[in-house]
């Protein structure tokens, strides 16, 4: 049962790393952001109660050699009474794919309302 007044440190497992507070999850994601060039990112919500959320995603992004990839995964988060994100649980998978097999073509920023979906893509 969720208890707002119940404060946990902020926890993420992403693949093999487990971080633990604010501090470490900047450092990761300035490293994950580094890396992970030309990211698009299509995400799809699958259940949520109370505070909890799961999704299932895909993003097509490439490296600094120019190897592009398909990540898929889900996401479980947990949020706190102020609304921020105290407990995330990722399983990701990295598919290399090549620049021609790439799905997700629009310009740098938010996904176009009239791009398709994982569903509709078929992933």
């Amino acid at each position: 049962m969720y208890n707002p007044s119940v404060r946990f440190p902020r926890r993420w497992r992403n693949r093999l790393e487990f971080i633990t507070g604010r501090e470490e999850i900047v450092a990761f994601l300035k490293r994950k952001w580094e890396r992970e060039q030309d990211y698009r990112l299509i995400k799809e919500l699958w259940t949520f109660q109370d505070n909890r959320i799961a999704v299932r995603f895909a993003y097509e992004w490439k490296d600094h050699a120019e190897q592009w990839f398909r990540s898929h995964g889900n996401e479980n988060w947990e949020f706190d009474g102020a609304g921020l994100m105290r407990y995330r649980a990722a399983s990701i998978n990295d598919q290399p794919i090549s620049a021609d097999d790439r799905l997700f073509h629009w310009p740098a920023g938010r996904r176009p309302e009239d791009h398709p979906g994982l569903s509709a893509l078929g992933l």
